[in-house]
């Protein structure tokens, strides 16, 4: 056997070492999202809020926002428990474009086992479940998937990505809700950014606005969290986690997997391809009596078929809905 020279004995350990450097590196890359996987999961917050409902063609997702004023995001007022001003459907049919749909706080329905209410009173008596099967008894749509985030998850995962552009074309200031706005576009932190989501009041489109500027809202942050640079960033990953698991509430079933599917579907609904608005409204200023004031009923005659249509992926993209224009 051939002896070998020191020289070569070098270049052999060096091999080593790089294939070995290579191959520990390569473990990293491949455990480091695992594991990041693993942990997230392990921070969500699972609760009962599906109905067990037969399936509906498609993935569906209700997304709601919980202003319950115990996480510290929003001052005490007096308000009791929780209530949701925010809440969206996001479709994503087996064929066809996703659809991201904001219900109104104050759309006219019929909660089971209460009668006829305003759609957050349901979130307000029932929490998630009733609140999910009202959607549903609404939509003709079954929940897969639940997610609740409070105030104080939005304002914290606007900072975690840094703030995000926000556009309005309206002059506020408004006490209430703390928005302070001159036209155009504005980098903002959380707790502007959860003013704009927030306002009503001042604003001319009333709860219709204001769930155009909430779906803006989500859109930017999931925008700046599908960037590139996020792959390199395990500490800016790290602090995205924490913000958006600290007051994050799924569905029980639903994890950290099927949150990422639902950014894509959002992304998409979105984007050029989707569908983003409100069902078909036919009065803003609905007044039926039980001591329920004004309340948004949506239009009986065009409403059914619309869901319909979301559910099979057959509307054509683009905006929808709106408050009637005559």
């Amino acid at each position: 056997m051939p002896a070998v020279d020191g020289a070569a004995r070098t270049r052999i350990g060096r091999r080593r070492a790089i294939v070995i450097g290579a191959v520990v590196v390569l473990m990293a890359l491949l455990a480091w999202p695992i594991g990041l996987a693993i942990w997230a999961n392990g921070r969500l917050t699972h609760i009962d809020a599906l109905s067990g409902a037969a399936g509906t063609p498609g993935t569906t997702y209700l997304l709601t926002g919980s202003d319950s004023r115990g996480d510290g995001a929003v001052p005490e007022d007096g308000t009791l428990g929780a209530r949701t001003d925010t809440i969206m459907v996001l479709q994503v049919p087996s064929s066809g474009p996703a659809a991201l749909i904001s219900l109104p706080r104050d759309t006219y329905v019929d909660v089971p086992g209460h009668g006829p209410a305003k759609l957050n009173a349901a979130f307000s008596w029932g929490g998630a479940p009733l609140l999910v099967q009202t959607v549903e008894q609404l939509t003709g749509l079954t929940i897969d998937h639940y997610a609740e985030v409070g105030f104080a998850g939005l304002e914290n995962l606007v900072d975690a990505v840094g703030g995000v552009s926000l556009c309005s074309d309206l002059t506020v200031n408004d006490p209430d809700s703390g928005m302070v706005w001159t036209p155009g576009c504005h980098e903002v932190g959380g707790v502007e950014a959860l003013a704009f989501a927030r306002m009503r009041k001042a604003d001319p489109a009333g709860d219709i606005g204001r769930a155009e500027r909430q779906q803006q809202l989500i859109g930017a942050i999931t925008s700046k969290v599908s960037t590139p640079s996020l792959l390199v960033a395990p500490g800016t990953q790290v602090s995205l986690i924490r913000a958006g698991t600290g007051s994050l509430a799924v569905s029980k079933g639903s994890d950290i997997v099927d949150l990422g599917r639902m950014a894509i579907a959002f992304r998409n609904a979105k984007g050029p391809g989707g569908i983003t608005g409100t069902p078909p409204i036919s009065n803003m200023d609905y007044r039926p009596g039980h001591k329920l004031g004004s309340t948004v009923l949506l239009d009986p005659d065009t409403t059914p078929a619309f869901f319909e249509a979301i559910k099979n992926g057959t509307l054509p993209a683009g905006p929808v809905g709106g408050a009637p224009t005559a």
